[in-house]
């Protein structure tokens, strides 16, 4: 059996101290260019692919990894095109800091409990369940914690777009065109139906703020909101939801969906049961995501910056990290992010067909 590879072998190989090899690969710039070029091709010609990650990692104090938590099942992180689209403006934001992303869920599964036991540095909460054990265990382990798509506190950073202010706009510009009988779908996993009475208990901080920007201007226009809320996230729940409202006689004229993969599946019930789109019924989404400008006809929108939302978060927390490991104190930043109506082709004038010049588009 061949003898073990350590740092002190290839030390004694090129001549030099094993603090020397030890600099070679975590802090380069202590050696010039030709003596860590020696070392590495000495490394290489041992068979020693470098010091041993967790040993490094205890040594350091450090795990070189930061969580990201969601609410639902992994699964969404890579078909939802909003999570994908955050993710990979986090991941591009820490790639000069050498950390890596690991997915956990906040879903309790038995025994199993992620947020407890996996190793890593900071965390983003992402629409969380602040139900589950995973997030009180979070907490309880005293890690940096960055908020997204979350209530905000005083004493943790958080990143949140202008939920509020964005339905706002998209329900004025539904009123504008002349509509006052709207169906509110939303979106969500728990909670009771009977939001429109009592909206601040919609679950989520995404559901509740769009709510209530969609209330603040459908109520003192008079006008008559519907809510139909679907069980879970995906796309035949969406339809299940947008089938309570458009196969009745009394109908609405417009839909406000809490997110454009809601409103793509209200407008495939809406084909499904012959209704015209804008002629008969206006839909009007939320995020923007690459989904709204594909379908047919193009989805009104609201818009989120994804990008901006993803590099913001993972600043705060690459800072909140920071501060933890120098002792250093700050006022938790709370950033807000502003969101933008994009009218294209899915909304029009109540009772009358498409009106081209009402509308603009990406590629205009």
């Amino acid at each position: 059996m061949a003898a073990r590879v350590t740092l002190q072998t290839i030390a004694d190989r090129v001549g030099v101290s094993r603090m020397t090899v030890s600099n070679a690969f975590s802090k380069p710039d202590q050696l010039s260019a030709a003596l860590r070029e020696r070392i590495l091709a000495a490394a290489q010609e041992l068979g020693y692919v470098g010091p041993d990650p967790a040993a490094r990692a205890l040594a350091k104090g450090t795990s070189g990894a930061v969580g990201v938590v969601f609410t639902h099942s992994l699964r969404f992180a890579f078909t939802d095109l909003v999570a994908t689209g955050f993710l990979g403006a986090i991941a591009e934001e820490l790639a000069p800091t050498g950390l890596s992303l690991t997915l956990l869920t906040s879903a309790d599964e038995g025994d199993i409990v992620p947020a407890r036991d996996v190793a890593m540095d900071g965390a983003l909460l992402y629409s969380c369940d602040w139900t589950s054990r995973a997030v009180d265990f979070l907490h309880r382990r005293r890690l940096p914690l960055v908020y997204v798509d979350q209530n905000p506190v005083d004493d943790i950073p958080s990143v949140n777009i202008d939920d509020r202010g964005g339905a706002r706009a998209a329900a004025r510009h539904l009123l504008e065109l002349g509509h006052r009988r709207i169906g509110l779908l939303m979106s969500g996993t728990h909670g009771p139906y009977g939001l429109l009475d009592a909206p601040e208990t919609s679950d989520g901080h995404a559901s509740r703020q769009r709510l209530l920007g969609w209330l603040d201007e459908l109520g003192p226009a008079g006008a008559e909101p519907i809510s139909a809320r679907q069980d879970g996230t995906g796309l035949e729940q969406a339809r299940w939801g947008a089938r309570l409202l458009l196969d009745r006689p009394d109908r609405p004229t417009a839909l406000l969906c809490f997110s454009d993969a809601v409103a793509y599946g209200a407008l495939q019930v809406a084909a499904d049961l012959g209704i015209d789109v804008p002629g008969e019924l206006s839909v009007v989404g939320f995020d923007d995501n690459p989904l709204a400008a594909q379908v047919r006809p193009a989805l009104t929108t609201v818009r989120q910056d994804i990008v901006a939302k993803g590099r913001a978060a993972a600043a705060a927390l690459t800072a909140a990290i920071e501060r933890a490991r120098t002792g250093a104190t700050a006022p938790a930043e709370h950033v807000l992010l502003p969101t933008e109506l994009v009218i294209r082709d899915s909304s029009g004038p109540v009772g009358r067909g498409p009106v081209i010049s009402a509308r603009h588009s990406d590629e205009d």
